[in-house]
């Protein structure tokens, strides 16, 4: 092969090295920062970019959100307890310009950051308001983060605390607290039951005996009423008889023999009983008259037999 042929191919080769060194992409995530001999000079979008080959060169930024792991550390409460606390970050670059030129490890600074503030916001409460409140807790250290972190061109949007692990001996402190708080309330919780049961017995008692006795109540009226009713339907059962009788006897006129001896065979039936002692009425004597007459009558009859 002739020396020229060879020397084309190289400038060929050379040529075409070069415009594929000067052809750089940018994916979908990514801001492409363009530098010429090492300042900055622009930001482009992503796609397909061209650049001045061996005089500017880009640098590309990831504008996902990221996520940076704070390692667990000792922490010192407000009440001198010693707990192990670790977070999690979640960050997102707003201005890669900023995050690219403005610190020079991010993911370190921003861990260092954490940690520091994390201590401090943990270190203001008691052990008991730390457990319970990390909602509180991550609210406040994204507020720190977020604004200490603006001048790097990135956005905290979110802290989650991960653990907060108290010793083991003030585990096992808490866990026989609560223990003995479960138990009281099971003890107030069945105390409380058995009473409210003893209540309602009681009240059913008295329920049912309000209702024997007023059933009592009604059924001794019930049996006042009909025996009234009974006693008065024998008076005037008694009253008719004797209005009939008294009719009767105004009606057939009766003569004084007549009712002489209806005297006679009433104190007979009078006799008959086993009573020692006979009353005679006042009329007695006109009875007797009575019986007189009859016999003068019954007498003047046999003569003549």
């Amino acid at each position: 092969m002739e020396p020229i042929a060879i020397l084309v191919i190289i400038v060929v080769a050379v040529v075409f090295l070069t415009v594929a060194s000067a052809l750089k992409i940018v994916s979908q995530y990514e801001k492409g920062l363009i530098e010429r001999f090492g300042k900055y000079r622009k930001t482009v979008d992503p796609g397909l970019r061209w650049i001045w080959p061996f005089i500017e060169r880009i640098k590309r930024v990831d504008m996902r959100e990221q996520v940076v792991d704070v390692p667990p550390q000792e922490v010192i409460t407000k009440d001198n307890v010693v707990v192990t606390v670790d977070a999690v970050v979640y960050y997102q670059a707003t201005d890669p310009v900023k995050l690219k030129y403005n610190v020079a490890n991010f993911i370190l600074a921003a861990t260092k950051l954490a940690q520091t503030n994390l201590r401090n916001i943990v270190g203001e409460l008691q052990l008991d308001d730390a457990l319970t409140s990390r909602d509180t807790i991550n609210e406040a250290l994204r507020a720190i983060l977020d604004e200490a972190t603006d001048v790097w061109g990135t956005r905290v949007v979110r802290v989650e605390i991960q653990r907060i692990d108290p010793p083991p001996d003030v585990t096992e402190a808490m866990h026989r607290q609560m223990k003995a708080e479960r138990i009281r309330r099971a003890v107030v919780t069945e105390a409380e039951g058995d009473k409210r049961s003893a209540i309602l017995r009681a009240e059913g008692v008295k329920e049912s005996r309000i209702l024997e006795a007023e059933g009592q109540a009604q059924a001794i009226k019930e049996v006042a009423e009909a025996e009234k009713f009974q006693k008065l339907t024998v008076a005037e059962g008694e009253g008719q008889a004797i209005e009939r009788v008294f009719g009767a006897i105004h009606t057939g006129d009766p003569t004084p023999d007549l009712i002489a001896i209806k005297y006679l065979e009433a104190l007979q039936g009078m006799a008959d009983g086993k009573a020692t002692k006979l009353f005679l009425p006042m009329e007695f004597s006109g009875i007797l008259g009575a019986l007189g007459a009859i016999k003068g009558v019954f007498g003047d009859e046999e003569q003549p037999a």
